[in-house]
């Protein structure tokens, strides 16, 4: 299911990046540069728009200042390290004690960094200022690429903190015990890989752990909590309470003892923040767009709730994972607000050139060369198009026809997505490859569920309802919230036939836990979501939903960020394979995308005909006919 090898990939995934494509803004071209990229990213220039824009490159300082440093720490030896931290580094090293297995470069980088920050010698630290979030408790930050295995991270900074605590037990620097927060139950269950004592645990599956320490190992205690069990009821909202218990707030202990169980009874915990984006602490002057503002209550109560877990038990430590780490700042696109805490840094192009992720492109499959480049320049704005626009932001009914260029823009990524198919049917794949669509209202998405349902779109394969997921965000954000809930069994009719099987009606929480668990399942054989091949969604996907299958985004909804553009360009990223090929790189595999509008590097527009293909369709700006060879 892989592409020929890609010349984008310009690194081994296990080294040090030593190449990257380099952006010429002055000539609108690329070249191949020696050395390592800075950490930073590209925003939208102020006052520049759509597909003229090559956007402004924002440079990360501190992490720039730190690399050198942890490099040169990490060539050294890691001086000033305990016995164990020695044992562990050199173990994730030494592929030979893990049956070969090599961890990438980026998950080293973090893992050392953070480390270097707490064993090295204070003077390797002189100058560097690392900002609070402005509260009373200390964050430092990884920035590290959808896909790139931030959940293995995770579990080596566990093992870490677990492994030394238990050598010694007098050593403040390391905790005994986590809390894990996360975005949601999808994320949640997701990282139960991360408790020592379960089934199919990353230290045993990865052998992140010598096998002699796992014992040791596991007098360590993880608790993974999902952001909506931090929430608490505020002075006003008892005031509001219909019901006769008008009992006061929770006293910071009686909520630690609520949300933490049996970790209630320690203190100094180490707290791991998963998807970190979301927890951010709202600016006194924050002015957010309506959609910026439905982020407002969760912040609060991530954030909140662990300030008040320091209050009363101590938070030793807390670690931000996420691939964007920036909160919204209720400004322009161009003035997000990127998390200042950010230590390591190993972002999207970073990945791509070293082939940790699918290469997000825009592909039009045109054998008949009928559309022009103008009007594949709008299907890279499809929803800024004006007659798309004004049509799809109204209210409307199911049947009521989607504008033509929605249409021939699913008829043409439709048409990918059917060669992509054939491909993967021949190499035997297990299941479909995969189509989302991120929708900007309910009102759309019944649409364009109509359209493929009635064959609106013509291609056929594509409009197999009982292959197509209609997510209802509303619903799936509630099933986020929520505990699994029993499921009844089928059970069968009442008329005497054995062979019948009655569907018993389910409950509205059931149905909610039966679409997150289809959701969950997307592209995994045997399981609920297994058959899907084409997912319409309104607003955005929830972060942990990470299926390996999907090949193909439409989006129609607006993107008032790039940071926005990256998360839903994020859900697609994730490798099918990781089989190395005869140069030592992986090969290049493709998440094809049509109204994402990543603005920067977009001048490349200009540049079809100097510039490699695949090259401008890394940086997507360019809209290349594809040889359907």
């Amino acid at each position: 299911m892989t592409n020929k090898p890609s010349h984008l990939i310009l690194n081994s995934p296990f080294e040090e990046p030593r190449r990257y494509w380099e952006f010429v803004r002055e000539t609108l071209s690329f070249r191949i540069a020696e050395g390592r990229r800075k950490a930073g990213y590209v925003m939208a220039t102020p006052g520049a728009k759509g597909f003229e824009d090559p956007g402004q490159f924002n440079e990360i300082a501190l992490v720039n200042q730190i690399r050198p440093r942890v490099l040169a720490w990490s060539a050294a030896g890691w001086p000033g390290v305990t016995g164990m931290t020695r044992r562990l580094l050199e173990h994730w090293y030494d592929a030979t004690t893990r049956d070969g297995r090599r961890f990438f470069f980026c998950q080293l980088e973090a893992v050392e960094t953070l480390i270097w920050f707490q064993e090295s010698d204070p003077a390797e630290r002189v100058g560097l200022i690392i900002p609070s979030d402005g509260g009373d408790w200390e964050r430092l930050c990884c920035k590290m690429a959808t896909g790139t295995g931030k959940t293995l991270v995770m579990a080596m900074i566990l093992a870490w903190q677990f492994l030394n605590k238990a050598s010694y037990p007098q050593d403040s620097r390391y905790a005994r015990h986590a809390l894990i927060m996360a975005p949601g139950i999808t994320v949640r269950s997701r990282l139960e890989v991360l408790v020592p004592d379960s089934d199919g645990n990353y230290y045993e599956l990865f052998q992140i752990v010598p096998g002699p320490l796992m014992e040791m190992l596991r007098q360590g205690k993880v608790l993974i909590r999902n952001w909506q069990a931090l929430a608490w009821d505020s002075p006003d909202k008892i005031a509001k309470r219909r019901s006769v218990d008008k009992r006061g707030a929770k006293s910071d202990d009686a909520y630690c003892r609520e949300v933490l169980g049996e970790l209630a009874a320690h203190k100094k915990l180490l707290v791991l923040n998963d998807e970190a984006h979301h927890a951010w602490r709202i600016p006194a002057e924050f002015k957010g767009k309506r959609e910026d503002k439905e982020l407002f209550a969760e912040a609060t109560v991530w954030v909140g709730g662990l300030d008040r877990i320091h209050r009363a038990r101590g938070i030793a430590r807390c670690y931000d994972f996420s691939a964007t780490p920036f909160a919204p700042s209720g400004k322009q696109s161009y003035e997000e607000a990127l998390f200042g805490w950010i230590v390591s840094d190993f972002g999207l192009n970073d990945a791509i050139e070293s082939g940790l992720v699918k290469t997000p492109r825009v592909v039009v499959r045109d054998d008949s060369g009928q559309y022009s480049h103008d009007y594949k320049s709008r299907l890279f704005h499809i929803y800024a198009d004006p007659d798309v626009n004004a049509d799809i932001t109204r209210a409307a009914e199911p049947q009521e026809p989607l504008p033509s260029l929605i249409t021939n823009a699913y008829y043409l990524l439709g048409k990918d997505w059917l060669e992509t198919k054939k491909l993967w049917e021949e190499a035997g794949a297990p299941t479909p490859p995969v189509m989302i669509t991120v929708a900007n209202r309910t009102e759309t998405a019944a649409r364009i569920k109509f359209a493929f349902d009635r064959k609106k779109i013509l291609i056929d394969e594509l409009c197999d309802a009982d292959r197509t997921l209609h997510i209802d965000s509303k619903v799936l954000r509630e099933a986020e919230a929520a505990e699994d809930v029993e499921m009844p069994e089928d059970k069968p009719a009442d008329d005497g036939d054995d062979d019948v099987v009655a569907t018993p009606k389910l409950t509205k929480k059931q149905q909610a836990q039966l679409l997150r668990r289809t959701v969950d399942s997307v592209g995994q054989p045997g399981k609920e979501g297994e058959r899907i091949q084409n997912v319409i969604s309104v607003g955005m996907l929830s972060e942990g939903w990470d299926a390996k299958t999907v090949t193909h985004i439409m989006g129609l909804r607006a993107f008032t960020s790039q940071l926005l553009c990256e998360q839903v360009v994020g859900r697609g990223l994730r490798r099918t394979s990781y089989e190395l090929n005869q140069d030592g790189h992986f090969d290049g595999e493709y998440v094809n995308i049509f109204g994402i509008p990543f603005t920067f590097l977009a001048g490349l527009s200009h540049t079809i005909d100097r510039a490699p293909q695949e090259l401008c369709l890394l940086f997507f700006g360019e809209l290349a006919q594809r040889d359907p060879n």
